[in-house]
């Protein structure tokens, strides 16, 4: 003990350094403080294990720089005296590679030395994971960019062939026009009169004409709609009469085809805004199918009513307001083209809505109608679905809605 010092002082330094000791020892690593002469003033538990496993005793005489470090202490204290934070060298401890780190304390001028084993194993998969990860996000930067480059390819490619469909169509329909003019002036008879056999071969010459100009419609609403750049041409029209313009071109091909055609038109279908032209073109798409697919002998019917949709919104209507508005004036019209031919099974119901795809490949047809159809009716807001079973006909409607802004 110092000499000078008191029996309370040396009962206080004993009881300090006994805390200091118990607070060391519930470390979970190794811990050794000594002076600056390198004396070692406590040691935890872990730092004994240590020091035992590298061949040091933990006598009261062990040296720090001496026994433990094997390093010069003037180097040592220079160092941290300039004004290093740390430093970390070498212990030769058991196999475990270990190093100590050391710090100084300027206060109670004591030096505390840390002992932390080194995992080189652990560092070396570090760095081959971090390698691995590297390679694998270069490997996905290119798998990126090669996607990139096929997907704008392929967008390319799909705008030239729209490109085609349009600038092909855009030439057809000239001619096409001039076409029918003539067919029309011819079967009038005022070039003069036709005997039956002309009059037949005409009229089926016309009807053909007519389903290719209807085609090159097709392809003219599918580029638009394609690129985007459809536009509707939205005026109040009385849908009675766009139906029976309809009908009445379609009359002479239902007649050779043994089909009949009814009409339900009700009375009170209101006028609205609609595209006389796109809407005529999607009933004559749901007539054609229905034509194609109905035997001879067979019906199609076309109905047209009001009908009150019952849209799903944001902010849904009290249920007073939804059945007084149910029972009240209708907010929509209802087209239905209905036939008895075959039928189409239910799996085919959603995608005989895609584009080019036919549920029976020995029909005509480029599987275009019911996409057009279907993208023709959204673009007014409405939709478009069928119901059918196999044996027992088919059932196409859409719903239009009145009042579209």
């Amino acid at each position: 003990m110092p000499e000078g010092l008191t029996a309370t002082q040396q009962a206080g330094n004993q009881a300090a350094f006994q805390l200091v000791a118990s607070l060391l020892d519930a470390l979970d690593r190794p811990v050794l403080v000594s002076g600056r002469d390198g004396r070692v003033l406590f040691s935890n538990l872990h730092a004994q294990d240590a020091l035992g496993a590298a061949g040091v005793s933990s006598k009261p005489e062990t040296n720090l720089f001496r026994d433990i470090l094997k390093c010069d202490r003037r180097g040592i204290l220079a160092q941290l005296e300039s004004g290093e934070q740390e430093l970390s060298l070498p212990f030769e401890g058991s196999d475990l590679k270990s190093r100590a780190r050391i710090r100084w304390l300027p206060e109670p001028d004591w030096l505390v030395v840390y002992i932390e084993p080194v995992l080189a194993e652990a560092s070396s998969h570090a760095a081959e994971m971090r390698q691995t990860v590297q390679e694998l996000m270069q490997e996905r930067e290119i798998t990126y960019r090669n996607l990139l480059a096929a997907y704008l390819r392929l967008q390319e490619v799909n705008r030239q062939k729209t490109v085609f469909l349009a600038s092909a169509a855009h030439e057809l329909k000239t001619p096409l026009a001039v076409m029918k003019g003539y067919y029309d002036l011819l079967l009038s008879g005022s070039l003069g009169k036709l005997s039956d056999r002309q009059r037949d071969i005409l009229q089926e010459s016309k009807e053909s004409c007519d389903r290719l100009v209807r085609l090159v419609s097709m392809f003219l609403n599918y580029s638009a709609l394609e690129s985007g750049k459809l536009v509707l041409q939205l005026r109040e029209n009385d849908l009675r009469d766009c139906i029976n313009d309809l009908t009445c071109r379609w009359q002479d091909a239902f007649q050779r085809a043994n089909v009949r055609l009814d009409l339900k038109l009700d009375p009170d279908l209101p006028l609205f805004r609609f595209d006389y032209q796109k809407v005529q073109q999607c009933m004559a798409n749901l007539v054609d199918n229905a034509l194609k697919h109905t035997p001879p002998g067979g019906c199609v019917t076309l109905v047209a009513e009001p009908h009150f949709w019952e849209r799903r919104v944001c902010e849904a209507a009290p249920p007073e307001e939804r059945r007084r508005d149910r029972g009240g004036r209708s907010n929509s019209v209802l087209v239905a083209v209905s036939d008895t031919g075959g039928g189409i099974a239910a799996e085919f119901h959603q995608e005989i809505f895609e584009e080019f795809v036919r549920v029976d490949p020995s029909s005509s047809g480029m599987g275009l109608g019911l996409a057009i159809t279907k993208r023709l009716i959204q673009a007014h807001r409405g939709k478009v679905w069928v119901d059918s079973e196999v044996g027992r006909g088919s059932s196409f409607s859409f719903l239009l809605p009145i009042n579209v802004e």
